[in-house]
Formats: C-alpha cells, sequence, structure tokens
C-alpha cells in the first residue's frame, strides 16, 4: 500500500503587506489574506487527495508572531487534518524560531513538532515502513550545518529528511544552515523535505532533494505560479514526484511594448491584450499584474505625464477581464528619434531632454546631489526598509542610474503642455 504525503514550507501566514504601490484597498485584502488561503488551498489537497502525511519545512509564520487569530486559524486547519486521519509533521525555521505561538500553541496529537534536538519518527502504512526525521531551528540563525545533528537512516525503513536550510546559498536568501546538495544525498535519506528558499528546485542525485519554494507569493518579487509537492512511496520504495497548484493570487511581470502605438487608444488596447495574455496563461484564481510599458513612441511624454489616466483606463480594462488586478504601472518607452514630440519643428522641451541626457546628469555635482538624497532617505528608514538600495555598491549605483534617467524622463514630461484632448 503505498504511502503518500504533501510536502511545503515557507508560508509566513498572515506575513504584512510589503508593498507600498499596493494602494487599492481591495487589492491589499486580497493579497493580505492570500497566504491564509494558500493553507486552506493545501488542506483541501491533502483531504482530496487522500494522504497519509503533510509536511511543513519551516517558515510557518512570519516573525515575530503574536496574534491569536493567526494561532487560531491554524489549529482549526490542524484540526481538519486529524479528523481526516493525515498526519502533520512541522519543524521550525528561522522566522518560526521569533514566533512566540510557535512554542505555546496546542495543537492535535496527529501534529507533530520537532524540537531543537534531531528525532525520528516511525510509522507504517500497509507493508511500508516510514521514518520522518526532522530538527527545528532552536534560534533565529543557523550559521553552521545542521546535517551532522540528524539521524542516519533508520534501517529497513523509507527515511525522509525535514530540514530548513539555504543550501550553498540563493540571492535574496541569508545563509541559514548551510550545506551542499550532494551531501544531502550522500547521507542516505530517500527523501529531504527541504525549506527555506522561496524558489522551486529539485537537485539531482542518488537520492531524491525537493525545495518545494512558497506556496503563495506575497509580492512581485515573489512572482510566478506557486505549488506544493505531491510525493507517493510505492510499494516498491520507488517515489513518484507531482506539483500541485496552490497560489490564489499569482504575481506576474507583464511586458508591453508600444512601438506601434500613436494613439492613447491604440495604447490602452495594446495593455489591455499583453494582460489578457497574461491572464489566458495564469492557472491561479486571481492574476496581480506589473506592467512594464517599453518602446519608442510619440505617446511617451503623455503616458508619463498622465499615469494616473493610464492607470485608471488600465484598471478598467483589467476588471473587465475578471479576477485581474494591476498592481503597478512602470513607464520605460521613449521618444521617437528625431521626432519633435510636440509637432514643432523647435521643441524647446526636445531640445532641453536632449540636453539632460547628453550631459546634465552625467555631470558629477548632479549625480553626487541624488546620491547624498538616496543615502539620507535609506539611513532614515529602519533596516528592515532599506533593501531598495541593493545589496552592494553596483546595485545601489545602478538604483542611482535609474534615478536620474526616469526622474529626467517624468520631469520632461510634466513641461510638455496640456494636451486639449486624450486620443
Amino acid at each position: 500500500m503505498p504511502f503518500r504525503f504533501i510536502h511545503t514550507a515557507d508560508l509566513h501566514l498572515d506575513s504584512p503587506l510589503r508593498s507600498l504601490a499596493m494602494r487599492n484597498g481591495d487589492l491589499a485584502e486580497l493579497v493580505g489574506d492570500a497566504t491564509r488561503q494558500a493553507l486552506i488551498a493545501i488542506v483541501d489537497l491533502c483531504i482530496d487527495e487522500q494522504v497519509d502525511a503533510l509536511i511543513i519545512a519551516g517558515d510557518l509564520y512570519d516573525g515575530d508572531q503574536t496574534s491569536m487569530k493567526t494561532a487560531r486559524f491554524l489549529a482549526s486547519e490542524m484540526q481538519r487534518l486529524h479528523e481526516a486521519d493525515i498526519a502533520t509533521f512541522i519543524i521550525r525555521g528561522n522566522h518560526d524560531a521569533m514566533s512566540r505561538i510557535t512554542h505555546e500553541l496546542i495543537l492535535p496529537p496527529s501534529v507533530t513538532k520537532y524540537s531543537g534536538r534531531a528525532e525520528a519518527i516511525n510509522l507504517s502504512r500497509g507493508d511500508l515502513a516510514i521514518s520522518v526525521h526532522g530538527l527545528s531551528f532552536a534560534n533565529t540563525h543557523a550559521p553552521e550545518s545542521l546535517l551532522g545533528k540528524y539521524h542516519r537512516p533508520t534501517p529497513d525503513c523509507v527515511n525522509i529528511g525535514i530540514m530548513h536550510t539555504s543550501l550553498a546559498g540563493a540571492a535574496g536568501h541569508d545563509l541559514y544552515a548551510p550545506c551542499k546538495a550532494s551531501d544531502l544525498h550522500g547521507w542516505g535519506f530517500d527523501y529531504w523535505a527541504l525549506g527555506h528558499v522561496h524558489v522551486r528546485s529539485q537537485h539531482t542525485g542518488e537520492r531524491m532533494v525537493i525545495m518545494p519554494g512558497m506556496p503563495q507569493g506575497r509580492d512581485i518579487n515573489e512572482a510566478g505560479e506557486k505549488t506544493v509537492t505531491l510525493v507517493t512511496v510505492n510499494d516498491d520504495r520507488s517515489l513518484t514526484i507531482e506539483e500541485r497548484a496552490t497560489s490564489v493570487a499569482q504575481f506576474e511581470r507583464i511586458p508591453v511594448d508600444l512601438s506601434s502605438a500613436t494613439t492613447w487608444r491604440e495604447a490602452a488596447e495594446l495593455i489591455e491584450q499583453s494582460i489578457g495574455a497574461a491572464r489566458d496563461g495564469t492557472r491561479s484564481p486571481h492574476l496581480v499584474g506589473r506592467l512594464r510599458l517599453t518602446g519608442a513612441t510619440p505617446l511617451s511624454w503623455q503616458l508619463r505625464r498622465d499615469h494616473d489616466l493610464l492607470l485608471a483606463e488600465t484598471e478598467q480594462r483589467a476588471e473587465g477581464l475578471g479576477k485581474t488586478w494591476i498592481e503597478k504601472i512602470e513607464i520605460a518607452t521613449t521618444a521617437p528619434t528625431g521626432t519633435p514630440v510636440g509637432g514643432a519643428s523647435a521643441d524647446p522641451v526636445l531640445e532641453l531632454g536632449e540636453l539632460i541626457r547628453s550631459d546634465i546628469i552625467h555631470q558629477h555635482g548632479v549625480r553626487e546631489a541624488v546620491r547624498d538624497l538616496v543615502k539620507d532617505l535609506r539611513d532614515d528608514l529602519p533596516p528592515d526598509a532599506r533593501g531598495f538600495s541593493g545589496d552592494d555598491e553596483a546595485a545601489f549605483e545602478a538604483l542611482v542610474d535609474h534615478l536620474l534617467t526616469e526622474g529626467s524622463e517624468d520631469m520632461l514630461a510634466r513641461l510638455k503642455p496640456e494636451a486639449s484632448e486624450i486620443n
């Protein structure tokens, strides 16, 4: 008789909204509740698939979580699994180690919460003997590998290990319990259920080592469809791996080329077509899109100047597609080279634009002034809000370049005379 389980991690329940651009109240409500809805979807999947267990490989919570509403919600979902005779195995990750309710919450007896000391739980399914190994973060930081603390494989069992680790490192993630995938393969467990890195990956080798990614993105930097991993341990001890979608709201970057647009209506229609194509390719119930408009078009300055009108028009068209939201519009269009945007043979604003691009923004004093402004703003913010300035000097300088270029274009757009009408 096969043994089947769902493997997930990094739910970050009730994670606070991280995008200041999300000013649409209905959208903020959708995203704010998405992590809960993802857990509900996972529990529904466990029950529908009649699995034997759910494995949560860390970061069930999001930091110093003190909300008893979160605790009650989690307890009710674990109770649903308990009543369906589905076991749950949970380890604490770095975020869970900060949570007060991690240690205090009482869950049904079918839930195993591993401590900071390695433990193996043995169970059986028909003729299959299963050993589930786990080890929780005792503190918020784990600078050394935890692999050596795990028990060796239990003889004559299918061994499943649960670990919260950054492996050898991943972009956007600090090092936590670092180790090599090759070391995990060599430990002898049949399956490693990992957590911490929010992007799904499967590390090939003698054994099965899977990072499932998070089941629900929280902002545009966690874009794409999110899933959990459904694992079947067959009677011959072979493993079958499947991905199952769980994200309620799917973030996507949507590029729109406006090179062919000469009127406002044409631009709006091209934008709607691009959103529609993204909607058609989205399996999650809701699409949350960030548009990036590119291309050389005579509408470039008008799009920048009337950004609020463009956003309103785009949101209305997205609403007509159903369960489609616009999180932000980035405008990176340019005016056609040599074309007087205002129609005059000698446009002073156009000439000023050429001067700014070719000379002014490259002057040392101008660049230093912008750099100082960014540094002052960054230093005034709390540490966890300073990420916008990049992780190194190169990223910071790239931000300054972006601000100089985009700021200049926005300023020029507002210098153009108001159009008598929008086509």
